[in-house]
């Protein structure tokens, strides 16, 4: 009976210690950074105040999580990634093929790569390029006037050789023409400008989230995705001007900036005016990034929708929201005015980090920095209202704000941060429904600081 007793007794031990350590290999595994897994935790934290430690980290969803989730679902697509130069086939989720490519566009000269999720739109041995006048071998169509290619040449059959192209993903002949027979119509592309990097931030003892006036709010580290804090960042709420960030974004990808535009009496009729914006005048399309983004000019605004087409504007620039991972968001106007535009504020965290990886002078322009424009700025930088607040803070890397009365203040603001370590990071800070969206910001920027390990990147 006693041996018996005693046998019990050890049995149980066993049990206890081998659900202790289960317990104990679970919490590690939830602990550690989700480089591995699917985007499934990504995304996935209740809508308050959230004030994250080591152990409670959440991040937004890139375009790595989608390649990581098309390969657990076993998936067919191509991955272009721009960080690895490579090229990389994926036949029922395993890599079937690798190449590296040769060129890619320079996005601190208008010619970056177009980032975000796409399909294979057609296939053609050869295609003409009527902007750089060259034959594309091996031609696969995802976007615009985005291709990969093989090494493209000239009428007279010469090479263009380069190591910087106008956007588009050049391979050699040979790896082009493999990649290119074994891509199909329809195939998922991925172009990948930075990997998602996990990386970790110090805090200290968090203190309580400051009181700010935002009816929505995000702050997150644009490179990694992590997230500092939040409130209702998945309610749709009117973007009102954020809209021109879009806009800007799809007439840089999408139209020889160097055109020029005539500015038509049908092109001013919205709300506001832009000095020197005036009916038969003529500026060249880059030049009206400038009223666009440092005076928020819905003069501006009409006039770039106008040449391209309003409907073809808006058709554009939501077909880019989806490719980017903007999947909460309309927009049915260029300017904003319109209450039907909506986003959420993990949205416009998508579209900050585009713009930063991908049209970094998009951002220059916002603070009132004079950027390649091929030619004389025909408006006074000096005299344009800039309603960027922090324009001449020098940690303010870029972005925009705007007001309508039923909405109140939103803006979309990137800092960049030092960590104790020396790293810098791009720091987000997104509000919308703002009563002042200055203050709201200052607030938070303080408690980054104080409770991240942070410091100004530049000092005043």
């Amino acid at each position: 009976m006693d041996f018996f007793l005693l046998f019990l007794i050890l049995l149980s031990f066993y049990f206890i210690s081998f659900f202790i350590s289960q317990t104990t290999i679970y919490n590690n595994i939830i602990d550690e950074r989700p480089q591995n897994l699917s985007s499934d935790r990504s995304n996935n934290f209740p809508s308050n105040n959230l004030k994250n430690s080591q152990e409670e980290s959440f991040y937004l969803k890139t375009i790595s999580d989608i390649k990581n989730d098309f390969i657990l679902n076993s998936k067919s697509f191509l991955e272009v990634n721009l960080s690895a130069m490579k090229v990389r086939l994926y036949r029922d989720g395993g890599l079937l093929r690798e190449v590296p490519i040769l060129a890619k566009g320079d996005p601190q000269v208008w010619g970056g790569s177009a980032l975000g999720v796409y399909k294979v739109l057609s296939r053609n041995e050869i295609s003409f390029s009527i902007i750089a006048n060259v034959y594309m071998p091996y031609a696969l169509h995802y976007y615009g006037k985005y291709y990969i290619h093989g090494v493209p040449y000239y009428p007279g059959r010469q090479k263009r050789i380069t190591t910087i192209t106008g956007g588009c993903i050049q391979l050699s002949d040979k790896d082009a023409k493999d990649i290119y027979e074994l891509t199909e119509l329809d195939m998922p592309v991925l172009v990948i400008g930075k990997e998602k990097d996990y990386y970790q931030f110090t805090n200290k003892n968090l203190s309580e989230f400051p009181e700010v006036s935002a009816k929505s709010y995000l702050v997150a580290d644009l490179d990694s995705g992590f997230v500092f804090a939040e409130k209702n960042s998945k309610e749709q709420l009117p973007l009102a001007s954020l809209n021109k960030l879009m806009l800007a974004l799809v007439v840089a990808e999408n139209v020889d900036l160097r055109k020029s535009i005539l500015v038509k009496p049908e092109m001013l009729e919205a709300y506001g005016s832009t000095k020197e914006l005036e009916a038969g005048k003529s500026f060249r399309v880059v030049e009206l990034f400038y009223p666009l983004l440092i005076e928020s000019s819905n003069d501006a605004a009409e006039v770039l929708s106008g040449f391209l087409g309003r409907t073809k504007t808006i058709e554009m620039m939501n077909e880019k929201a989806k490719a980017i991972l903007m999947e909460n968001t309309q927009f049915v106007d260029s300017h904003g005015f319109d209450l039907k535009n909506v986003s959420t504020a993990q949205d416009l965290f998508q579209l900050g980090r585009y713009i930063l990886d991908a049209r970094p002078l998009l951002l220059e322009i916002a603070k009132g920095k004079i950027v390649r424009s091929f030619g004389e700025v025909r408006f006074n930088i000096q005299e344009l209202w800039n309603k960027n607040v922090f324009s001449n803070n020098p940690n303010f890397v870029g972005g925009k704000t705007d007001y309508l009365a039923q909405s109140k203040n939103n803006a979309l603001f990137i800092f960049k941060f030092l960590t104790e370590d020396g790293k810098n990071r791009n720091i987000v800070i997104i509000l919308l429904g703002s009563d002042n969206t200055k203050i709201d910001t200052q607030k938070i920027y303080k408690w980054l600081l104080e409770n991240y390990s942070l410091s100004s990147a530049f000092k005043d």
